[in-house]
């Protein structure tokens, strides 16, 4: 089962502000043994989060989801996971009263009216409406929850409250999702060999080692460096020093010199 990201918000796409999500996320993940499959970015367009949440849910994938669940007209996120699940939006009772909770506490501090029929409570009980069937994801910040339904999980585009709420699920609800073994990757550097002469090696040390990931990253000296390719493995713990050494052994067999 894989574990996905998705990223939402004109801001992003546009340069406004620059994303934190994906390198937190990495972060987060990481330390837990835990590798994302895929990460997407998506602008404020409702149609084309609704594609690529129709897409998601189908696919049966762990997916997070930041932004774009708050109540503005440029807010696209609960109601395109509605429709791409065909079911209503609906108020969900303990967001409902999570958020009187936070307007009341807004309102003790004067910032916000204490009416709860007064126009902006009203607007803000939007921020609970999610589709029929979801679950809130409790918020530390400010009470106003995300929500999670068909193992996808939204939280605000705020990193101040998304991460927390991310980190949570990660060792909540979605520690099950660790692997059972710890995941490690080795690299290292390799001169005057090409890509096409070591691409056989990597193929074999993958069929001869089930579990084990290959990888290039080549160079063309763009930072004053020598040409260069870096060469790794991926995989359980026990099995990626051998690989390593097998692929060193091959990579000097092949001619290549080896740096760090």
């Amino acid at each position: 089962m894989a574990l996905g990201l998705i990223i939402i918000g004109d801001e992003i796409l546009s340069g406004k502000r620059q994303d934190k999500h994906f390198a937190k996320v990495l972060e987060l993940t990481s330390a837990r043994g835990m590798e994302l499959a895929w990460v997407r970015y998506l602008g404020d367009e409702r149609a084309r989060i609704v594609h690529a949440l129709r897409d998601s849910f189908a696919s049966g994938d762990t997916v997070l989801s930041c932004g774009g669940i708050g109540a503005t007209p440029d807010d696209h996120t609960r109601q395109a996971a509605a429709e791409a699940l065909d079911v209503p939006l609906a108020l969900h009772p303990e967001a409902a009263d999570l958020i009187r909770q936070r307007a009341a506490e807004m309102a003790r501090e004067g910032k916000a009216s204490a009416n709860p029929d007064a126009p902006e409570n009203r607007q803000r009980l939007k921020m609970g409406e999610f589709p029929e069937g979801a679950r809130i994801i409790p918020n530390p910040y400010n009470r106003i929850p995300g929500f999670a339904i068909r193992r996808h999980y939204f939280v605000p585009g705020f990193p101040v409250m998304a991460w927390p709420m991310i980190e949570a699920l990660l060792d909540g609800e979605l520690i099950g999702e660790r692997p059972g073994a710890a995941r490690v990757e080795r690299s290292f550097l390799v001169y005057e060999l090409a890509e096409s002469t070591v691409t056989p090696l990597m193929e074999a040390l993958e069929r001869e080692l089930p579990g084990v990931r290959t990888f290039s990253l080549p160079s063309v000296g763009e930072d004053g460096s020598r040409r260069h390719i870096e060469l790794g493995v991926k995989g359980e713990a026990a099995v990626v020093d051998d690989a390593l050494q097998r692929l060193r052994r091959g990579a000097l067999t092949l001619g290549g010199q080896l740096g760090p």
